[in-house]
């Protein structure tokens, strides 16, 4: 059986794509609370971009193949390289296109690059327990489970707790559900 065609591809964010970023995430802000605080302002952005010239940091664009429209935004964050190998996933998908499968498929993408581009070992994804959005798309991902980390993060100006979850390149072809895209 055939995988079915992706529909998403991978983009490294530009200053050109300031203000369609800043539109989607103000489209967004009810899906995104309390979950994430994305970029809001024009020197947010910014600042993104620069924490994106950093060695330990990458930040890819989510876009559909059929219209370019900007669905979703993952970043490989807290690169390690040497012994450990790994890297924290963050992400975010924007309104209209949350739900729709397309994170699952960009998602699918930017592990292939995590594990295959950047040879990492190790993706770890922290999530909110009360995000069972997010929670289903990482497992769904071929995430595993490792445990519970309380007050792990601060978000929107208090602490939360949250579920870690991780992929190794080594276990991740295997995941439920088939292979990832080639």
């Amino acid at each position: 059986m055939q995988p079915a065609p992706v529909r998403v591809h991978l983009q490294a964010p530009l200053p050109v794509h300031g203000p369609e970023f800043l539109a989607a995430v103000a489209a967004s802000r009810r899906l995104h609370h309390p979950w994430v605080s994305p970029p809001a302002t024009r020197a947010a952005y910014r600042a993104h971009l620069a924490r994106c010239e950093e060695d330990d940091f990458r930040s890819l664009l989510i876009r559909r193949n059929e219209d370019q429209a900007l669905v979703g935004l993952a970043n490989l964050s807290a690169i390690q390289r040497g012994n450990l190998q790994s890297a924290y996933l963050g992400f975010y998908a924007f309104v209209p296109y949350a739900g729709l499968g397309y994170m699952t498929e960009g998602l699918m993408l930017v592990l292939r690059y995590a594990f295959r581009d950047l040879s990492l070992h190790r993706v770890e994804a922290n999530v909110q327990p009360t995000n069972a959005a997010s929670l289903a798309l990482v497992k769904r991902v071929g995430f595993q489970r490792e445990g519970f980390s309380p007050r792990y993060l601060k978000i929107g100006g208090a602490w939360r707790d949250h579920e870690r979850w991780a992929a190794l390149a080594d276990e991740w072809p295997n995941r439920p559900g088939g292979h990832p895209p080639a």
